[in-house]
């Protein structure tokens, strides 16, 4: 007794203390969207107040990640890894960048001064192509409806006469209102901001090891793994990101100052340079970069047709570069959705205003890669990360099942059958749905309608989509084909019986299976689910078959499927038993099925395929269902 005492406190006392864990952790669960909201409010509320020390560090670490890549280049090619060749790499970037600027600053800065002097001049094309916009006919009924419209609104808005009044001397007062003096604190905030991130950016570049390695120390050395993959991920993808739309806007620059100057537009390198710079706001910064050009050339120009080329440059560079360079480079780099995207841009720039909007992009990767490797945050990785798909193929087919659109169900088979062969689209699609719906029905998730809806509407779906294509060559003979039922004898054609041990599911998957079976010339004969043991070991007795497949979808029914196996075996001892147990994994169950007698367990339809098409090529002489029968 007491050796059996011993033999069980093992077993129990584990299970009483993992208990309050696996409470707490179910309550933890259910907590978390409300924790994560408690926590969200006040850092959106941070950021929101500390904007003015956020929003300069934020744009020197955009920059950093910029001129981080030349930095580490001469530091390759001969200044060396240390201190004083570090920082001569970032001086001399930073001063090369710094002249680059300069220059197309005061190239910009010119044409800006002479468009300022050569508009005045083309007042009179303005003013001629707004009177062709006026003029421009209305049809008869609308313009008399036009016409009457304005007489009763400015009979009705004429005022009274006022009575006569004698009229009173008003008082002029003259006040210095100093409004040049408005504007210079403004100026100072952003010129001490400009001068604060150049500092910063200078400084970072230099200590850009120390810093890092200090992160690293803040987080702890026991995420060290985790923390490496994190910051090296980050820097990857904002630096393509920064690198790839820096080449993309230059490209698109380039471009539109090449369109213009064919068109004949004057003031080409400005124009050039606002669609190079204005594009990395996202999605409006074209617009407003097309926004100038559009109008100087209806200044200019005193017809319609440039002004008309002008708007169509535009729009034909955009689509190209939208449609056909983006697609390549961009968005592989980003890895982002762009639904999420632009709900991201949204909240950045009513956070932070047009900064926000120009950060929001590599923001966003932020979040991205750190709700990737911090699994509490891993819901940002679910609604902003690009995945392909974002739910696996039979989660996402199971659930159009329940949403009753069994039109895009069959799309999602009808996709994934024209990359694979339909024993795959059973075993990775079919199988998994009907395993999560006879699931959900065991918890009483679904009814038994919508359980049969489902089951119903899967067999529907391998009549309709995988039964059309063959199935992949198995079982062949020894000329690498398989026999067909005009090339074998009666005698020897092989029989085999399907038998289903659970509910209809099981039934749906023997279809799949006999659809398998038919290109290989074995005709297998399926049970109803309804078929009660003694009924199915009658049948058996009657059919005589080579093979039995007993068939059930998991979870549940094990045993009922070793029963009926056990039943079998008894009564036909040479009978082959081949026992599908498709669905979920679980390894402990094969030695349980081959004890109770079964000569093989599959667990997916290609294995149960092959080990049928084994057995009948081996063959057994006479059915034992005719020996026992004598």
């Amino acid at each position: 007794m007491a050796s059996g005492n011993h033999a069980v406190r093992p077993l129990t006392l584990p299970e009483s203390k993992g208990q309050p864990a696996r409470q707490a952790r179910a309550l933890l669960a259910q907590l978390r969207p409300y924790l994560i909201g408690a926590f969200a409010i006040p850092i959106v509320a941070a950021l929101y107040w500390a904007q003015t020390v956020l929003i300069p560090v934020a744009v020197a670490l955009l920059l950093s990640f910029l001129l981080g890549p030349p930095v580490r280049a001469l530091q390759r090619t001969g200044l060396g890894n240390t201190r004083a060749g570090r920082v001569g790499s970032v001086v001399l970037v930073v001063v090369l960048v710094s002249l680059v600027l300069g220059g197309i600053s005061y190239v910009v800065a010119q044409q800006i001064v002479l468009i300022s002097h050569d508009l005045p001049q083309y007042r009179g094309n303005l003013r001629q192509k707004i009177a062709d916009l006026r003029g421009v006919r209305k049809p008869g009924a609308l313009k008399e409806v036009e016409s009457t419209a304005n007489e009763v609104i400015s009979e009705l808005q004429r005022p009274a006469l006022p009575p006569k009044q004698e009229p009173v001397p008003v008082p002029v007062t003259v006040r210095n209102q100093g409004i040049a003096f408005l504007h210079v604190p403004r100026l100072l905030d952003a010129l001490t901001s400009a001068g604060f991130v150049i500092v910063l950016v200078i400084f970072m570049l230099i200590e850009q090891r120390d810093l890092r390695n200090r992160l690293i120390r803040l987080i702890g050395h026991g995420r060290l793994a985790t923390t490496t993959r994190a910051l090296g991920d980050a820097n990857n993808r904002i630096t393509r990101y920064v690198l790839v739309q820096t080449i993309i806007n230059l490209g698109y620059g380039v471009a539109i100052g090449l369109g213009l100057y064919l068109i004949g537009i004057p003031y080409v390198v400005l124009w050039s340079f606002l669609a190079f710079a204005l594009r990395f706001v996202p999605y409006i910064g074209t617009l407003m970069g097309a926004l100038a050009p559009v109008v100087v050339s209806l200044a200019i120009f005193p017809g319609w047709p440039r002004p008309l080329l002008t708007v169509g440059l535009f729009l034909v560079v955009e689509a190209l570069t939208y449609v056909v360079v983006e697609p390549l480079l961009y968005r592989q780099t980003l890895g982002l959705s762009q639904t999420a995207l632009l709900v991201a841009i949204a909240f950045w720039t009513w956070l932070w205003g047009p900064i926000g909007l120009l950060l929001a992009t590599p923001l966003t990767v932020c979040l991205v890669v750190l709700g990737k490797h911090v699994p509490a945050l891993g819901f940002l990785t679910i609604l902003m990360e690009n995945h392909e798909p974002v739910l696996r193929g039979h989660v996402s087919y199971y659930q159009r099942l329940l949403a009753r659109d069994e039109a895009e169900a069959n799309d999602i088979v009808r996709v994934y059958l024209e990359r694979h062969p339909p024993e795959d689209v059973c075993d990775d699609i079919l199988l998994p749905a009907l395993s999560r719906a006879k699931r959900d029905h065991d918890m009483q998730q679904l009814t038994d309608a919508e359980a049969r809806t489902i089951y119903q509407a899967a067999a529907q779906t391998v009549g309709d989509l995988v039964a059309a294509r063959p199935s992949s060559p198995a079982g062949t003979d020894g000329e690498g084909r398989a026999p067909s039922a005009s090339e074998m004898p009666a005698s020897r054609l092989p029989r085999v019986q399907g038998c289903v041990a659970g509910d209809e599911a099981g039934g749906v998957a023997l279809g799949m299976l006999e659809h398998l079976l038919r290109p290989h010339a074995i005709v297998l004969e399926v049970d109803s689910a309804h078929t009660l043991p003694g009924e199915v070991l009658s049948r058996v007795a009657a059919k005589n078959p080579t093979i039995v497949c007993v068939a059930s979808i998991r979870p549940g029914d094990l045993a009922h499927t070793r029963y009926l196996c056990k039943r079998l075996r008894v009564r036909f001892p040479r009978v082959k038993i081949v026992v599908g147990r498709w669905g979920e994994k679980d390894r402990g169950e094969q030695d349980q099925l081959l004890a109770a007698g079964a000569d093989a367990v599959s667990a997916t339809l290609r294995e149960a395929r092959d080990q049928i098409l084994e057995y009948a090529r081996l063959g057994s002489g006479a059915p034992d269902a005719l020996l026992e029968g004598a």
